[in-house]
């Protein structure tokens, strides 16, 4: 069995970042998938499941009522590893064209102040494994870190 195009990638060279993850054709129509790595696999401890939920209700929330990005939007959430999050959308973007969007949603969760959408035992199947304050100081790590001054390394996957 051939490995998936993500177990090719040099989990030990790659840091944090937003990469393009893979470009598939749906019916002639492209998908763009991104990989939001948040913390330098392993060798910074994982993110723990309670912020992983919280960054992904904030984010999907905010992804999907963006003026430009909600009818692109097909999905966010959490890498298995927790050491990031996939972004699919509808179209053909590279990591640069969607830096500002990302800030965007990470200063959202970063400055996100009372309930989190969807946190409560009739919207979600979990509701109580959420860490708003976590998830807060993780987005805003990742946006002073990666973010703010994004560079190639940070854009490209390693070769």
């Amino acid at each position: 069995m051939e490995k998936i195009t993500s177990f090719t990638i040099d989990h030990l060279r790659l840091v944090p970042g937003l990469y393009v993850s893979r470009i598939d054709q749906v019916e002639g129509r492209p998908i763009t998938t991104f990989d939001i790595r948040m913390t330098n696999p392993n060798e910074e401890p994982v993110m723990n499941t309670a912020e992983v939920h919280t960054i992904e209700h904030l984010g999907a929330t905010f992804l999907r009522n963006h003026k430009i990005f909600a009818d692109k939007t097909i999905y966010f959430g959490p890498m298995g590893c927790r050491t990031g999050f996939y972004l699919l959308l509808a179209g053909k973007y590279t990591s640069e064209e969607i830096v500002p969007l990302m800030r965007e949603m990470f200063t959202f969760i970063a400055d996100f102040e009372g309930e989190v959408p969807g946190a409560c035992a009739k919207d979600c199947g979990n509701y109580l494994d959420m860490n708003l304050p976590m998830a807060k100081y993780l987005a805003e790590k990742y946006q002073k870190e990666v973010l703010t001054d994004i560079t190639d390394e940070q854009l490209n996957y390693p070769s």
